[in-house]
């Protein structure tokens, strides 16, 4: 995760090859938001977990990313959680160069 200093707002940069599969999305997204012990790894409860961030938080497209994710079935899914998750009003997606 990198902070983003002037605005004190979280701000995630995604590695599209860390979304690969469900053992690889379970670790990274415990590193990006220090999820909860109870976070068993599922997308369910990844939703449920995100659901429940307080911190300010942008997660950060690139291009090259968004096409990688696009190409790999469990990657997608996981942006569609990501997306949902942006209902709360503490999580945004934005679009980086």
């Amino acid at each position: 995760m990198k902070f983003g200093m002037e605005t004190g707002m979280n701000k995630i940069y995604l590695d599209a090859d860390r979304l690969n599969s469900r053992e690889s999305v379970e670790t990274y997204m415990k590193e990006c938001f220090e999820l909860p012990d109870w976070y068993s790894g599922g997308l369910d409860s990844l939703s449920d977990c995100l659901s429940e961030v307080t911190a300010d938080t942008e997660i950060m497209l690139t291009q090259n990313n968004l096409q990688q994710i696009c190409g790999n079935a469990y990657a997608y899914k996981t942006l569609r959680v990501l997306g949902d998750a942006a209902e709360n009003p503490h999580i945004r997606i934005r679009f980086a160069r």
